[in-house]
């Protein structure tokens, strides 16, 4: 099997991390459907290739996960030592120097797989930061068998409600080593063909969840379910739905509760539409039995509940129907990451969005991202649009429509004194969008600079005709500027297999050599201090 060349970056970021950093555990993120199961196994096969007496687990939630990572590891390495262990797949074996394990199996028998050198977690972003939790009782007790164990996460979500990034908070993994989760990757990733673009549009009925309470960050589950589980608002959404993606083959919609999901199910079959349903609440036979008739295409549509957020692999999913609001970016990006594999005769994945996720927490490739406890988090704001010619939510900072190819008009910013009380309340407000633009440079500078008592941070110049714009890259500091620095660091090397970012900025500058040397940038310039964006480079 040959790697793409981003999967092939994705191995070899993490190999370089654990063979620079002495302690440490990083994260490898990719958006759904760009194959972590393929740099899963790879990283087994060179890990042990290198190093034979080597022992990895590997750890994931699901059993079809499970299923799916052996598939791949024995497509890519035929003859690989490996072993299932999986109360679900009947399966418990735990001597090879390979595991495959569910996690609700593994900790409840964690001496059985005596000492690991490399713990490998699919799905990373469901391991909870808390002492007790499955994971962390897992790996605490893998710990005391061999104190220098290391652990790699993959996830295309690297965030979690109430924690902020993986990394934050005392949480298991201490960086992110890889990253192709940005806006300007993911759309790289589609560009080329390994994604599938999402259709979102605006929908006339959207669920009011202005009534039900908040609490830890999301919506109180008993109390959502109430809200939206109403047969008229169900109906009226179904309606919609079959008017604008009717000719669809395969839909999965996601639905607030149990009951819910019964219910939309039940008014899809009213309306003609061959719809099925799983939830948590079903045997394993009976899912996996809808699951496959869904895949099959006896079933139009499928309605779940909790079930299928992740480890659900079926590209030829070509709409999904949002009826589950949330105030969680790890399950929004989720739920639409089941809509970006690519199939053959697929051009898209419609999503009707009557949830008003889109709104509150963004698109897949630049969501807002939740808060970290007791500091400064997301910007509270969902950088979308909607173009009034189709109806389709775009990034805000576009000029023409993802879709359609409609141009958008910037309205000019309402200037102070330009409007009454009476006029604000009751007549149209222009919002200032933002404004992108491109810049040749000239040259670059990069200075060691310090304000006052602060640390020092590298100040990067880039001169563009008369325009000069700044990047404040923070080495030294603690806490997301560091973690930030250090990705802008390796987002910036020009170095096949990227080093350790330096600890410093008098390092950093010793080691200028290893960055590309930028041509072109572009810079949001309608905001109080402009931003540097992204950049090409030679």
């Amino acid at each position: 099997m040959i790697l793409r060349d981003y999967q092939e970056a994705a191995v070899q970021a993490g190999f370089d991390y654990l063979n620079s950093v002495p302690v440490g555990n990083p994260l490898l993120a990719l958006p759904t459907g760009t194959g972590k199961s393929v740099v899963i196994a790879e990283f087994i096969r060179r890990a042990l290739e290198l190093y034979p007496g080597l022992r990895v687990l590997k750890l994931t939630h699901v059993k079809e996960l499970i299923q799916q990572n052996l598939q791949k590891l024995l497509d890519h390495w035929p003859t690989a030592p490996v072993g299932v262990y999986s109360a679900g797949l009947g399966r418990k074996e735990w001597a090879f120097p390979v595991t495959l394990a569910g996690i609700d199996s593994a900790v409840k028998q964690p001496d059985l797989f005596g000492y690991q050198n490399l713990v490998i977690i699919d799905e990373a972003h469901l391991v909870a930061p808390k002492d007790g939790t499955r994971y962390q009782k897992l790996i605490g007790a893998l710990k005391a068998r061999n104190p220098d164990i290391r652990v790699v996460g993959l996830t295309a979500t690297h965030y979690r409600l109430g924690q902020g990034l993986l990394t934050e908070e005392g949480g298991l993994f201490t960086d992110i080593a890889f990253n192709l989760t940005d806006r300007a990757s993911f759309n790289w990733l589609l560009e080329r063909g390994h994604l599938a673009p999402l259709i979102p549009k605006r929908t006339n009925v959207e669920l009011d969840v202005s009534d039900v309470t908040v609490h830890g960050g999301e919506f109180v589950q008993k109390e959502l379910q109430a809200a939206v589980d109403k047969t008229d608002v169900t109906i009226a959404c179904l309606r919609e739905t079959i008017t604008y993606g009717g000719n669809r083959a395969h839909w999965l919609v996601f639905a607030a509760g149990i009951q819910h999901a019964v219910n939309v199910r039940d008014a899809l079959e009213s309306l003609g539409v061959e719809a099925t349903c799983v939830h948590s609440k079903m045997s394993t036979t009976e899912r996996d039995e809808a699951i496959a008739g869904f895949k099959a295409g006896r079933y139009q549509a499928m309605v779940n509940n909790g079930i299928l957020t992740t480890g659900f692999d079926f590209p030829g999913l070509d709409m999904i129907v949002v009826l589950r609001p949330t105030k969680s970016t790890g399950l929004w990006v989720q739920m639409l990451g089941r809509g970006t594999r690519p199939a053959p005769g697929k051009e898209n994945c419609l999503v009707m969005d009557f949830a008003g996720n889109t709104k509150r927490l963004g698109p897949i490739n630049d969501p807002v991202l939740p808060w970290r406890r007791g500091g400064k988090g997301g910007t509270g704001h969902a950088p979308v649009k909607v173009c009034e010619a189709c109806g389709t939510y775009c990034h805000a900072s576009v000029r023409f429509c993802d879709y359609c190819g409609h141009e958008f008009h910037v309205a000019a910013k309402i200037k102070e004194g330009a409007s009454t009380q009476e006029l604000i309340a009751t007549g149209p407000v222009a919002v200032e969008l933002p404004k992108i633009e491109k810049y040749n440079v000239d040259r670059v500078t990069y200075i060691r600079h310090r304000k006052r008592d602060r640390p020092y941070v590298l100040k990067v110049s880039y001169f563009c005709g008369l325009m000069l714009f700044t990047e404040w890259v923070c080495l030294e500091h603690e806490g997301y500027a560091k973690k930030r620095a250090r990705d802008w660091w390796r987002n910036h090397t020009k170095l096949p297999v990227p080093l350790e970012p330096p600890a410093t900025v008098e390092e950093a500058l010793t080691r200028l050599h290893e960055l590309k040397s930028p041509t072109r940038i572009r810079v949001w310039v309608n905001k109080k201090h402009p931003e540097v964006m992204s950049y090409e480079s030679t």
